[in-house]
């Protein structure tokens, strides 16, 4: 499949446009890069190589070079050499295209010859690599056919530089060496060199050792003994030497793959002097000693080594541990701070916060540039100390040169024994929330230095949740290290970490930690473990504020609530601990605020908090992120459905009373749910003329940020373009792809988004009309295939089950033997949102087929796209949450639904239909609906399901 895919786009595209340049490689960051690497697991198409080349030397077409052979191999060039096509001209001039793909990467090289044999090297390549090469030639820009392809790995390197841990004298004429191996080599080194010379001598002599000559015996047996560190630890000693001072280095050698005889040699290590007087008590000295001396000596080492043995045993097993932590120590004594008060003026009213905002945004956002250049101003002039982050021994302990932690506000480790008082220190501080000192702790992600300190700050500190909003990468850079164990149990300096869950969910997981400090007393009844719950938010853009606000907002409630009252602070991370950091902290202390006071002060909040720790929300755009945020939640509580409400229109939904005042309020409510129009920028593709006949209504049409890509084919506009939709389910972000029954002319369409997506799972809610072609079926009849450009499609079975069909189909590759099996379940009523309890029979259904499916998305289908396929996805996902949280975010998921498929809830009946069906859901379960809970009315988005106990 993905080498048919090359030869359609990459092959015929690069060869007749701009891309034809020598050396053009494709990177997966780009935007086309899922044009080259949407089936890599699907293995390359061979050439149809059984073409007349006469006959295509008469249509202009070169036929394929022969002969394609690799020659030479070292660790970054490869010898090509191939003969012209026979039904070329002998004289003519032939462009070579040597195409070469690595790990998805496609290169591309251009080589001009006359010559009937072609030698041709290829360079700049990776070592230890597997490249797949091929050649095609071209003349007059018609492109000939490719040459049969040819699969060569590259030779390794040399391995890189060791590491000198140590470099001492034994005696006055032994030296030893301590190294480790190379990082981040795969490949064996089959031997060391290492190079010793007198200190004014020019010339280095060599000594060769094996690498299995040498193990953690006599002088290193100590050090390779307990400490994981030093199990890989290798040593050498070098005897025999007269000198006073000698320098040492050390390179590694591999043997090349395809000549045992050759060895490739690699950079040298940093060199080392070895000073080799003051070793000891020489051997003269020693002679010199009596018997009787020697044995004394010797048993008051051994009487000394005993007692240093009594002493461990009795420090660490009968004696208390010097850091016993029963129960964490105590916060800073802080008074709440009255920072909502110093500057009233920037305090609003939550009833004006909308025309606050307003106005902020006229013009440009100058509004929101100049309270932020105010807040950056004030912050400039701040005189804190740092004097812990820039001692030399912490230095290294900071991800980031500039992110520093202020000395009067940050955390102190307690102190260990033996240690200097600048020890204590991590790249973390104290930071208040509304009417709370020191509500959270905000820091760097930690850093694989600073792992043990990071989990003993969480120990001392009492704390429950850890709050993280970054991945571990972003876009190929480094943002936080992963200081938890993937599995099982680590142990960080004295902290023990075990993972007892995790749950994936869409937008964030959640996992589950217990932690136990190996210096506590154990408890009467058990070991003194803990707790902790991580809440890493995974959908934070690499750039910018996420694209809605609504399910931070949620992150941001459940998360924060999970915090029980006698926990410690919050701790809040992301990569340096100051953007997404801040805006986090802002966003619950501001929620706070609004529910106890009615009002918000985030521009006299920020400037205190950045008192605390610098640089907190760390750009303009997350500033005002924060306040549309904010709006949202006020503008969702103000539009909220109350307990009466909803349940007045559950019991009336058959007879409404749209005069009614429950019944405005829902229209109030549907108003603000539905309230994002797009715009003309929004609709590109789907507006172009080309594809506006690939739609069955204007009406449901996807927007750019939402819409299913298709593999475009070369030189046809719209080609990458389908009627569908991406939409989130609970624990995926692309969990639904929401589309139109295919028309006649897009039944090749649906099944191209079916092969390109890996989906195996489609729900058809449509009806199907087999004597028109309004709503046609869209797979072939048993026995007869639907054959496309790449696959081709098969019915195997069909069967019926309680009035659901099912039809198995598979979608073959034409190039490989890479099959997708398919099932096709339809919905067994024609209308399915009119029988309740057969649209959760078949969501059922589908859930437990799609169990056993879970790679691709789960495509649905209506008639339009529209409102019975997204109260369908919005239904299962509800679903899924109220089995996971006892809880349902209806509000939130039908405004998310809404805007990435507009019009999906047409009417106010469509969207309290959602209600009406987790009723009764709710009742089969034994379960009530009822608003959730709160003393304020700022939690609209949710629904709480009690259990019924009686």
């Amino acid at each position: 499949m993905m080498y048919n895919e090359l030869q359609s786009y990459f092959l015929v595209f690069l060869s007749i446009s701009c891309f034809r340049l020598d050396g053009l490689t494709f990177e997966e960051d780009n935007l086309e890069s899922e044009l080259f690497n949407t089936s890599t697991d699907r293995g390359y198409t061979e050439f149809d190589n059984e073409s007349d080349s006469s006959q295509n030397r008469i249509n202009g077409i070169l036929s394929q070079p022969l002969n394609l052979t690799v020659g030479s191999v070292t660790d970054t060039t490869m010898e090509l050499s191939w003969l012209k096509p026979v039904n070329s001209n002998p004289d003519e001039v032939l462009e070579y295209y040597i195409y070469y793909i690595h790990h998805n990467y496609t290169n591309c090289k251009k080589h001009s010859a006359t010559a009937s044999y072609i030698n041709y090297l290829l360079t700049n390549l990776e070592p230890y690599a597997q490249y797949k090469v091929w050649v095609k030639a071209s003349s007059n820009n018609h492109d000939g056919e490719s040459s049969e392809p040819v699969t060569k790995q590259t030779d390794v390197s040399g391995p890189g530089p060791p590491h000198i841990l140590n470099a001492t004298c034994v005696s006055p004429s032994t030296l030893a060496i301590y190294w480790t191996h190379p990082p981040s080599f795969n490949r064996t080194i089959d031997t060391y060199i290492i190079a010793y010379r007198e200190e004014h001598s020019y010339a280095f002599s060599n000594i060769t050792v094996k690498p299995c000559n040498y193990s953690c015996q006599d002088l290193c047996s100590a050090l390779c003994r307990d400490d994981k560190t030093y199990n890989s630890t290798l040593v050498h000693e070098i005897s025999n030497l007269t000198s006073e001072m000698y320098e040492i280095k050390i390179r590694g050698a591999t043997r090349s793959i395809y000549d045992d005889e050759k060895e490739i040699i690699g950079p040298d290590s940093e060199s080392r002097k070895v000073p080799m007087n003051n070793c000891g008590l020489n051997h003269y000295a020693m002679s010199g000693l009596s018997a009787g001396v020697i044995a004394g000596i010797i048993c008051v080492c051994f009487a000394l080594l005993l007692g240093i043995i009594a002493f461990i045993i009795w420090r660490n097993c009968l004696h208390a541990a010097y850091y016993y932590l029963e129960d964490s120590p105590p916060l800073p004594q802080t008074s709440v701070t009255d920072w909502d008060t110093r500057d009233p003026e920037s305090t609003v009213p939550l009833g004006q916060f909308a025309a606050h905002v307003a106005s902020l945004h006229a013009d440009g956002d100058i509004g929101f540039s100049k309270e932020y250049e105010a807040i950056q101003a004030i912050a400039n002039h701040h005189e804190f100390t740092t004097e812990y982050s820039q001692h030399p021994e912490n230095k290294l302990k900071n991800r980031y040169l500039n992110i520093l932690s202020y000395d009067h506000s940050r955390v102190r480790l307690l102190p260990m024994p033996g240690q200097s008082r600048w020890s204590d220190y991590i790249n973390a501080n104290y930071i208040d929330g509304f009417q709370r000192a020191n509500a959270y702790i905000g820091t760097q992600g930690p850093l694989p230095c600073t792992f043990d300190a990071f989990w003993r700050m969480i120990w001392e500190q009492g704390v429950a949740i850890i709050v993280m909003i970054t991945n571990l990468v972003e876009r190929g850079r480094r943002k936080c290290d992963m200081y938890w164990p993937k599995e099982g149990t680590e142990i960080y300096g004295m902290i023990q970490v075990r993972l007892i869950k995790e749950d994936i969910l869409a937008m964030y997981t959640v996992r589950t930690l217990s932690i136990l400090h190996s210096k506590t007393k154990r408890k009467k009844h058990g070991f003194n473990e803990r707790l902790v719950y991580q809440y890493h938010y995974t959908n934070w853009p690499d750039h910018g504020t996420p694209d809605h606000p609504l399910p931070i907002l949620s992150f941001v409630k459940k998360s924060s609530a999970s915090n029980p009252h006698d926990a410690g602070p919050i701790v809040v991370h992301c990569s340096a601990g100051v953007g997404r950091t801040g805006t986090y902290i802002v966003l619950d202390s501001m929620l706070k605020q609004i529910c106890h006071k009615n009002e918000v002060n985030v521009y006299g909040f920020l400037r205190h908090i950045r008192t605390q720790r610098n640089f907190l929300v760390q750009t303009e755009e997350q500033y005002i992120f924060i306040h549309d945020a904010l709006l949202e939640a006020i503008t969702c509580s103000e539009s909220s459905l109350s307990a009466e409400c909803l349940s007045h229109l559950l019991k009336t939904s058959a007879l409404p009373d749209h005069s009614h005042e429950h019944w405005k309020k829902l229209e109030t409510h549907f108003q603000a749910l539905t309230a994002f129009q797009p715009k003309d920028y929004n609709l590109v593709s789907a507006n172009k003329p080309c594809n506006q006949v690939k739609n069955r209504s204007q009406q449901f049409i996807p927007v750019e940020c939402s819409r299913v890509h298709l593999t475009p084919k070369p030189g046809v506009d719209g080609s990458d373009y389908i009627n569908a939709s991406w939409c989130l389910g609970f624990k995926k972000l692309r969990e639904f792809i929401l589309t139109q029954h295919p028309l006649t002319s897009t039944v090749f369409d649906f099944w191209q988004m079916v092969w390109d997506h890996n989906s195996q799972t489609v729900v058809l809610l449509s009806p199907l009309t087999p004597d028109s072609e309004e709503y046609c079926v869209f797979w072939p009849a048993e026995g007869e295939t639907l054959d496309g450009e790449n696959f081709k499609v098969k019915l195997i079975e069909e069967s019926e089950l309680d009035g659901t069909v099912s039809r198995d189909l598979t979608v073959q590759s034409l190039q490989d033997d890479y099959e997708l099996t398919v099932r096709i379940i339809q919905s067994p009523v024609p209308e399915p949102l009119s029988d309740l309890p057969a649209l959760f029979q078949l969501l059922s259904t589908v859930q437990q087929w799609h169990l056993e499916y879970q790679n691709g998305p789960i495509i649905v289908i209506d008639r339009f796209g529209g409102t019975e396929a997204a109260t369908f996805c919005c239904l299962a996902t509800l679903t899924k949450q109220l089995d996971y949280e006892n809880h349902a975010d209806i509000c939130m998921y039908a405004k998310l639904y809404h805007n990435r498929r507009p019009g999906v809830w047409q009417t106010m009946d469509s969207y309290l239909l959602l209600y009406q069906a987790l009723e009764v859901l709710s009742a089969s379960k034994g379960v009530s609906l009822v608003p959730s809970p709160s003393p304020t009315h700022l939690q609209p988005n949710g629904y709480n399901i009690a259990v019924d106990k009686s």
